[in-house]
């Protein structure tokens, strides 16, 4: 094996952080973020938000010890995981919140307005 090739091939040791999956999408006042987060802990979650994009970072940490040989099927994510997502409008980082319900992860981003005008009226003094 060259240097090369050492470099390529991941550490088994390492360990590998999962990418999270996510639904986004607009409602007229708020951009949304869903993921299934089913068996996290709402301590083991960091949410980080801008004015431009949400980071999910996260671990699901596995209850009991299997033997590699003893699966059939292992299609289940455990341990470390995030995502970070470039928001498509501006958003109000102060005013977000989350909440979780049924394994389902859903992050509230109120949208920020610059652009809109309002009329002001002219008083005499």
């Amino acid at each position: 094996m060259t240097e090369k090739d050492k470099n390529l091939t991941p550490d088994i040791n390492e360990e590998t952080e999962g990418q999270l999956t996510v639904d986004v999408y607009q409602t007229p006042d708020e951009i949304i973020v869903e993921s299934t987060i089913a068996g996290v802990e709402p301590e083991n979650i960091d949410i980080d938000v801008t004015s431009e994009s949400v980071t999910v970072r996260g671990e699901r940490k596995r209850e009991q010890r299997v033997d590699e040989a003893d699966y059939f099927y292992q299609e289940c994510f455990w341990g470390k995981f995030s995502r970070s997502i470039i928001l498509p409008q501006e958003i109000d980082p102060d005013k977000a919140y989350s909440n979780i319900k049924s394994g389902i992860l859903t992050i509230h981003l109120p949208k920020i307005y610059r652009n809109k005008s309002r009329k002001v009226k002219v008083k005499t003094e």
